[in-house]
């Protein structure tokens, strides 16, 4: 049988409505966590997402007012649909691989995600950031917001693999400021630019959705 890819997708999430038919997520939440599911094709993120209670929120209003969305890596940036965010007139951007980065990070013996997040110091503040790959990218950011150098609307925190990436993400769920994260070793620039996809649609939508 061949389907739309549309039908695909819902056809998809009611599966994993199905799979994971007992959860406390409010409305809001579950869909982003419904396509980091959808995403990864991992029903454990049903367990071990994490929200700060105004995160689907102030990412939601952040693409409303056109911000910035800055990504760690050029795949979680191609992850990321366009066309939505140029309804919204907002911009993603990466510079992970600007020749000034590299410098800099030669330079100062840190790694190119670092140098990368000091170069967005200028647009941080209402923007969202996501992350995907590079736990020393978040930490790099935690630092910047912890002494007050920036105010970003959200972070997204979903660095992959078994080097700090655990750690950074508990560090993240303990912050004050909004983030949406995922804790142990999971997650990629699939899966953050998932959570980007998910609040522009919402984003476009009537937003007295997030309020139910």
């Amino acid at each position: 049988m061949t389907l739309l890819p549309e039908h695909i997708e819902q056809r998809s999430f009611e599966i994993i409505d199905g799979l994971v038919w007992e959860h406390s997520y409010p409305s809001s939440e579950w869909a982003i966590v419904r396509r980091m599911i959808h995403a990864a094709g991992d029903v454990e993120f049903a367990r071990t997402t994490r929200f700060h209670k105004d995160a689907v929120q102030r990412g939601i209003n952040a693409l409303k007012n056109g911000c910035y969305v800055i990504t760690d890596t050029h795949m979680l940036l191609a992850g990321i649909t366009t066309g939505r965010l140029q309804r919204l007139n907002a911009k993603a951007v990466c510079y992970i691989s600007d020749e000034d980065v590299r410098l800099k990070a030669k330079a100062h013996g840190i790694t190119r995600a670092m140098a990368a997040v000091d170069k967005a110091l200028p647009i941080l503040n209402g923007s969202i950031v996501a992350i995907g790959n590079a736990p020393t990218a978040l930490i790099r950011l935690m630092e910047h917001v912890d002494s007050g150098l920036a105010t970003p609307a959200l972070v997204i925190g979903l660095p992959v693999g078994f080097v700090n990436c655990a750690e950074s993400k508990e560090m993240l769920a303990s912050k004050s400021y909004p983030f949406i994260t995922s804790l142990g070793p999971k997650g990629g620039s699939g899966l953050a630019a998932s959570v980007v996809n998910a609040l522009a649609i919402m984003a476009l939508q009537d937003e007295s959705f997030v309020n139910e």
